[in-house]
């Protein structure tokens, strides 16, 4: 058995460490296109630029490309997941394209031993593995598995084979290398995307309030007048009635109007000072 191996047919999964991996080191070396792979990070890179919505399938769709793989795909540790539902596969291509947005439990996980580990794994699934899932694909034969990790944030990226036992070598490794830093570089970027859009729409949500407040607030204050007449200098008996018994309402409508007024100042003044500070910060 290999050092640092994990392989039990109890969970189906075989997880090798590549680092020292000798029998990894002597195998054939594919003969990959350096142009090919040259014109792919390129196209990564343009991503960043154009559609940062779309970089981590671009990334996996690369993978698939580069290292001549049947599937790729992207997992991280999901916020506040429990057992059963703890990796989610944010990206995929190829073969498993269909487990895109698929949970993935915390055990068995190739995913945990490679983060776990903290270097990049050699893999294999076998069919009791999806069993246990209780789902039906074909087997991964050989797989590259990597970790990659931000600030507040760890997951991996992988590419795999489904009839081949030796479809990877040392130069796949050092491809899937750079696109696991790519990995890490484009969920941070996503994640303050996705920040800097909440906080502008918290804020534009915040000045229609405000503008509606005001709408509001100005016939408000013209019936609450009214009622007020009514109440003081009112002829008859029963108009002098309904005017104390809508008092309370609009005095309670009218307290409600003034908050509304108070907050949206506030906030908009938050959110704008929390968006210039983003802002400001590189996003890679």
């Amino acid at each position: 058995m290999v050092e640092n191996a994990s392989f039990t047919e109890e969970t189906g999964l075989e997880v090798f460490d590549l680092i020292g991996n000798a029998e990894f080191e002597a195998r054939r070396i594919q003969g990959r296109d350096d142009a090919r792979q040259v014109l792919g990070l390129q196209r990564l890179s343009r991503a960043f630029v154009e559609n940062p919505e779309t970089i981590l399938q671009e990334l996996v769709h690369v993978a698939v490309e580069l290292c001549g793989a049947d599937s790729a795909g992207i997992s991280v540790e999901r916020e506040g997941g429990t057992k059963d539902n703890y990796y989610h596969w944010i990206a995929a291509e190829g073969v498993y394209a269909g487990f895109l947005d698929a949970m993935l439990p915390q055990y068995p996980s190739a995913c945990g031993i490679c983060l776990e580990r903290g270097q990049p794994q050699l893999f294999r699934v076998g069919k009791r593995f999806f069993d246990i899932l209780g789902v039906e694909a074909p087997p991964v034969t050989d797989g590259l598995l990597l970790p990659w990790h931000t600030e507040d944030t760890r997951g991996t990226i992988y590419v795999m084979a489904h009839r081949r036992t030796e479809a990877f070598d040392r130069n796949d490794l050092r491809v899937m290398t750079t696109l696991a830093d790519f990995a890490a570089m484009a969920h941070r970027h996503q994640r303050q995307q996705t920040k800097l859009l909440q906080q502008a729409r918290r804020a534009a949500a915040a000045s229609m309030a405000d503008g509606l407040a005001h709408k509001i607030n100005n016939p408000l204050q013209s019936l609450t007048n009214l009622v007020f007449l009514a109440q003081q200098e009112g002829d008859e008996v029963g108009a002098r009635e309904l005017a104390e018994q809508l008092m309370p309402d609009l005095q309670r409508l009218t307290g409600l109007v003034s908050q509304l007024l108070a907050v949206p100042s506030a906030a908009i003044a938050r959110y704008a000072s929390e968006s210039a500070t983003q802002a400001t910060q590189p996003s890679l």
